[in-house]
Order: structure tokens, then C-alpha cells, then sequence
């Protein structure tokens, strides 16, 4: 039986295009060429982007939303004020503040490819960038373009899979090797065992673990991870980092779960958000310097119905919101071709407007400053999509 190594920090955050995790969190990394850094934030579960940007404005909202509609800026508790009609859900107070910067963009009523309201099908479709199924992600797609030096390296896997946005052609974090059997729970466990005591390692091993159903036993009572909701940050600020250093990946792909608010949203909502707020300022405090070059883009498979269901929750929906926030950026904005909500799409959901795809094609073609060839490979079949103008410095 071969012995396996033990896995240090530095061997972690040394493994530029691998693939990171803790708990719910996850991370991917790649390479292009230039100076300019592009983070791609898949929400899993489909976030209520009438509740993160809530349109206070609009006054069909009281009555689909109830108990679930939060007061107006300026009153106890009330959203952060985005211009007079959309408000931020106020447990995003450090989002709040990058956007008075002028360095956040939100775009409401927007949708990707499909209009499907199955988890599966319609974050398989945001990640392929297309209305049908492929093995590969847009993002892999627009790295296949670059010359072959600037391609990202293979990386070192935790045992955690890339997210399809990059798997593909280019090798980029961890990749199954056909034919081989996943590791036992014992072989699992001794490495969390052998890593419990890394300040990193531990709690992403620990944590990972549980997430999959591991019990405590299996896990040889390895104790509950202490600050759990602060794995995104961790991990945000540490992504930070590596996209910061002068040779380090330039691209980056993270994903974070627990947005499927069908049952008491009021209460399970407010720690999510708090949860993206504290990981998206981490990763600008990681940036540094590099903020200025950086776009980020947060994304999720779609939005959420207008009318509140039987558990003071919501139900998969269609239009819902993106944020594009970062130092090349030019924010300070609110981009919203508002259908209103007095008419519903299918008399259940925001009607989409605005198109994902459009906004993904404008930071790989003027951010990242892929050609046209590069763009249309990563999103076959949608000529009629043009790019989003105006959302960079």
C-alpha cells in the first residue's frame, strides 16, 4: 500500500490551479496572461434576489411579499438604500459600502440561458453558458483560447470537484482519473485525522467531511469546527491572496450552497447573506492593490417566486439578481430593465430581462481582453446575445 503524504498549508496554497474546499465552500484557480483578475461566484440554491435587492419601490411588493418584505431605508432595520427604488438587504453592510465606493453593479431581473426551475438543469445551463447540456463551462471554454504557455497548469486535488463553469480541455484543479475507485472513508478520515491540528487544513477537512455525511465516528471525534460560517470568508481572503501574488493565478471560480430557502426564509436567509458579505470583503482585503484590476462576478441559478409560499418561504422562480463588484468595476449602479411586479412571469416569477450570458461575455472580452473568436467558443450559439457595455472602468 502506497503511503500517502501529508498535506501541508504551504502545499495547498501553492497548488495555484487546484481546487480548495471548507465546508460549503469551494474554490477553483486558473491562469490567463495580463494583469487583470476575474472571480466567478456561483450562489447554489438559488438566492431570492428579491430579498438581497429588494425593488422597495415598486408597489406590488407589500402584497406578494408580507411578512417577508423588510422596511424601507431609513427606518429600524431597513434596507440600505441603492437610489430610491431598490434597497440591499441590510446583513450586506460591507457590499453596501463597495457600492458607495462606486465599485458594485447590480443587475436585477436577470436569468441565464434557461428558463427550467430544476436546480440540476438550470446551474448546469448557468455554468455551460448554453440552453442544452455540454461537459464543459464557459469559462474552461474562453481559457481554451489562450496561447498554450498562458493555459492553467494541473492542479493539486483535495478530492473536491471543479465546478463545471471550468472543467473542460484546459486542466485546471482536481480532476477524477477514469477507472479509479474514490478513497474509503478510512483513507478520508486519517487525513483529516493527520491534518487535524492545521489551522487551514483541519476545519476544511473536517468540515468537507461532515458536509458528506460522514459521522463523528468515522471522523474519529474530531471536534465541531468553531466559526463554520466563516469558511467562506476564510476562504475567500486566502483565494485573495494567491490571485494577488505576482506569478499566481489570475482567474478564479468559487462556489457557495444554502441558498434554497423554501421554509422560513426569514431566518435562514439573514446568515447566508452575512455569510457572501464577509466573503466578498475578505477577498477584497486578500486583493490588496490587485482590487483595482479585479472583477468579481456573483451568479445563481435563478430567482425565486414573488408570492410568499405556505412556510414563510420561496419556491424556485425565474428572474432573479447578479452583483459585478471589484476596482474595475464601475459601479455605484443599479442595471434593471424593471418588468414591475404586477405582472408575473407565468403568474409566479420576476420576468427576466437581462441575460447573463451578456454580462459574462463583457468581462471575458473587455476585462480579460479575449477576442471575439475566444468569447463566441465559450458561448456557442448565442449571437443574438450581445455583450453588456458600460460595466467596466
Amino acid at each position: 500500500m502506497r503511503h500517502l503524504p501529508l498535506l501541508t498549508r504551504r502545499a495547498t496554497l501553492l497548488g495555484l490551479s487546484g481546487a480548495m474546499m471548507f465546508g460549503r465552500a469551494r474554490m477553483a484557480l486558473a491562469d490567463v496572461p495580463g494583469d487583470a483578475r476575474l472571480v466567478v461566484v456561483i450562489l447554489r440554491g438559488a438566492l431570492d434576489g428579491l430579498a438581497g435587492v429588494q425593488p422597495y419601490g415598486d408597489s406590488a411588493l407589500a402584497g406578494l411579499r408580507g411578512p417577508l418584505a423588510l422596511p424601507e431605508p431609513g427606518r429600524q432595520g431597513g434596507l440600505f438604500d441603492l437610489g430610491g427604488f431598490f434597497g440591499l438587504h441590510p446583513a450586506m453592510p460591507k457590499l453596501a459600502a463597495i457600492y458607495a465606493a462606486n465599485e458594485a453593479v447590480v443587475l436585477h431581473a436577470v436569468a441565464g440561458a434557461t428558463r427550467s426551475r430544476s436546480h440540476f438543469d438550470a446551474q448546469d445551463s448557468l455554468e455551460s453558458g448554453t440552453d442544452h447540456r455540454m461537459s464543459s463551462g464557459w469559462l474552461n471554454r474562453a481559457l481554451e483560447a489562450l496561447p498554450e504557455a498562458h493555459r492553467a497548469r494541473t492542479g493539486l486535488s483535495l478530492g473536491v470537484e471543479v465546478p463545471l463553469l471550468l472543467r473542460g480541455p484546459v486542466p485546471v484543479g482536481a480532476h477524477a482519473i477514469p477507472g479509479t475507485r474514490p478513497p474509503s472513508a478510512e483513507i478520508l478520515a486519517t487525513l483529516a485525522r493527520l491534518n487535524a491540528a492545521d489551522p487551514v487544513l483541519g476545519p476544511a477537512f473536517a468540515e468537507g467531511l461532515r458536509a458528506r455525511g460522514f459521522s463523528a465516528e468515522v471522523l474519529g471525534g474530531l471536534a465541531p469546527v468553531p466559526g463554520a460560517d466563516n469558511n467562506f470568508a476564510a476562504l475567500a481572503g486566502a483565494g485573495g491572496r494567491l490571485l494577488a501574488a505576482p506569478e499566481g493565478p489570475r482567474v478564479a471560480a468559487m462556489e457557495l450552497g444554502g441558498w434554497d430557502t423554501h421554509v422560513s426564509q426569514a431566518n435562514m436567509l439573514p446568515p447566508r447573506l452575512a455569510e457572501l458579505d464577509a466573503g466578498l470583503d475578505a477577498l477584497r482585503q486578500g486583493l490588496g492593490e490587485a482590487w483595482a484590476r479585479t472583477a468579481v462576478l456573483v451568479m445563481t441559478e435563478f430567482g425565486r417566486t414573488a408570492r410568499v409560499n405556505g412556510t414563510n418561504g420561496t419556491d424556485h422562480g425565474t428572474g432573479g439578481v447578479a452583483l459585478v463588484l471589484g476596482g474595475a468595476v464601475r459601479g455605484g449602479r443599479v442595471l434593471a430593465n424593471w418588468p414591475g411586479l404586477a405582472e408575473l412571469f407565468e403568474n409566479r416569477d420576476l420576468a427576466p430581462t437581462r441575460d447573463l450570458r451578456a454580462v459574462a461575455k463583457a468581462l471575458l472580452g473587455q476585462h480579460l481582453g479575449l477576442s471575439d473568436a475566444a468569447v463566441a467558443k465559450a458561448f456557442p450559439g448565442s449571437e443574438a446575445v450581445a455583450p453588456e457595455r458600460g460595466l467596466l472602468r
